[in-house]
């Protein structure tokens, strides 16, 4: 089974995370571990949702996972990009060729890192100015181990292209068909 660790900080866009979360947890063969970046298992959204992590960032052991998923969010974003052990998880996985997904302004996180320059990606028309990498646009993009959406609008497709990586197509597929999503 593979293990994602999605992110999650104070002011995250909550949508965002918990769509592509479920859908991948639909999938019965990933596993999803919300994990909060602060000291509280307790993350308010950026809507003033409270929703309870799994686990704290302190108490993770990146080894066991496979990739890390980051929602996007004012000031959800750079909140997480204020958390050192994050961005260190993010390098080690980079190295590693693990999976590094991202939606609506969190890409830029990767880019902040210089992880894009040679990658196609997207992210929130308002931070595509942070963007440094070699062909910007879309609604969902896959280059390699990274894979990036635009917003709230595209969480639906990144959650099942997700599955489709981690799975299967036909998995997807599926999980597009029980909740009535035409691909």
């Amino acid at each position: 089974m593979k293990k994602i660790y999605a992110f999650l900080a104070q002011g995250f866009e909550e949508t965002e995370a918990l769509m592509v979360i479920d859908l991948m947890r639909r999938s019965h063969t990933i596993d999803v571990v919300t994990v909060s970046v602060t000291d509280e298992l307790m993350v308010e959204s950026s809507h003033k949702v409270n929703i309870m992590a799994d686990k704290l960032i302190k108490d993770i052991n990146f080894d066991e996972g496979n990739g890390i998923f980051l929602p996007g969010g004012i000031p959800g974003t750079p909140n997480l990009e204020a958390c050192d052990m994050l961005k260190q998880a993010i390098l080690k996985y980079y190295k590693e060729g693990k999976y590094l997904t991202a939606i609506c302004a969190a890409p830029s996180i990767y880019s902040h890192l210089g992880l894009l320059k040679d990658k196609r990606a997207t992210c929130h028309g308002s931070f595509e100015k942070e963007m440094d990498c070699k062909e910007y646009g879309g609604s969902v993009v896959t280059d390699g181990q990274f894979v990036t959406a635009n917003g709230l609008g595209a969480a639906l497709e990144m959650g099942l292209e997700m599955v489709s990586i981690l799975d299967s197509e036909e998995k997807a597929g599926s999980i597009a068909e029980a909740i009535h999503f035409n691909r």
